[in-house]
């Protein structure tokens, strides 16, 4: 029987401090930190997804951070692919693989993989370029609530990428988007897998946030967003549509104040937080602590990694 590798998951809500306790948990056990953000991947993006700085990456390698252009598209399939090769390479250099991020469908995906989409005809894809180019991206999303009127529902009319996608795997199989994913069921399981969340009070969360996005305008977001825009990356990029991006577009275009900017980006935050909570608390294999309770979560990942390998529906990840 093959061994599975063995990796550690650290999940939980933005601003509860997973990377002060991923750092620490990487030197206890000799770890290396794998990203699993959605926006950490994209380059110059640095104050707005509050990226680990160089100091911190300097106390602990860090994988998957800074690995696309913001105008690169990267989805759960491809994030997949590239963090299965970072663990394969972490694993033979007799290293811990540790999973540190929130966003739980990267995380998922990893844990028990995520369906192929079929090869798409080039002349589809560029019927549906043709028409966002024409009709915009609401005559888009009206086509896919047509066809699929359940992955319509979880998209964003805004969020062009995933409803293109979605269009072309209905458009090239008949089928949508939703039963593809419930046929594959991520039932992959290739590795054996321990998971610590980490959650502290909902107000002192909230606090949090407000003080972080407070901390992350002072030390030059909307500097770093204007760079951005100079560069030539457009405000109707899928990144730059995400939190607090979108929100300093505004500010920087005149379309808000910089105070009315800030109080959003704080309130879609907090709302982020909650979904990412709703998100991971579903997964009943998750073992939750506060980030003060850190030893206890050295603890345990080392009596995990020193056991027998356990039952493998031990390392299923159960939909929310």
């Amino acid at each position: 029987m093959i061994r599975k590798p063995k990796l550690i998951i650290l999940a939980g809500p933005t601003a509860v401090g997973k990377t002060a306790s991923a750092i620490e948990l990487a030197k206890a056990l000799r770890g290396e930190i794998l990203g699993a953000d959605s926006m950490q991947i994209y380059r110059y993006m640095d104050i707005g997804t509050a990226k680990p700085t160089h100091q911190e990456r300097a106390q602990a390698p860090h994988h998957l951070i800074d690995i696309r252009d913001p105008d690169q598209p990267f989805d759960a399939f491809q994030y997949v692919q590239e963090a299965r090769k970072v663990i394969d390479y972490v694993v033979r250099r007799r290293k811990i693989p540790l999973v540190v991020g929130g966003t739980g469908l990267y995380i998922k995906a990893l844990l028990g993989g995520i369906f192929e989409m079929a090869a798409v005809d080039e002349g589809i894809r560029e019927q549906l370029r043709r028409m966002t180019e024409s009709e915009g991206t609401d005559a888009l999303y009206a086509r896919l609530k047509a066809c699929d009127p359940k992955t319509a529902a979880r998209l964003q009319p805004n969020d062009t990428y995933r409803v293109l996608r979605a269009l072309e795997t209905f458009e090239a199989t008949g089928v949508p988007i939703t039963e593809h994913q419930r046929a594959h069921g991520f039932q992959d399981a290739p590795y054996h897998v321990f998971k610590i969340g980490l959650s502290i009070e909902r107000d002192a969360l909230y606090d949090r946030i407000n003080r972080r996005v407070d901390a992350m305008v002072a030390e030059g977001f909307p500097r770093e967003v204007q760079t951005l825009l100079d560069m030539g990356y457009s405000e109707e990029l899928k990144s730059m549509q995400s939190i607090g991006y979108r929100h300093m577009v505004d500010f920087i275009r005149g379309r808000t104040s910089r105070d009315a900017a800030t109080a959003l980006m704080k309130r879609d935050t907090r709302r982020y937080a909650k979904r990412q909570m709703t998100w991971f608390k579903a997964d009943s294999h998750f073992q939750w602590m506060e980030p003060s309770e850190i030893q206890n979560a050295v603890d345990m990942a080392e009596a995990f990694l020193h056991s027998a390998d356990q039952d493998p529906s031990q390392s299923e990840t159960r939909a929310p």
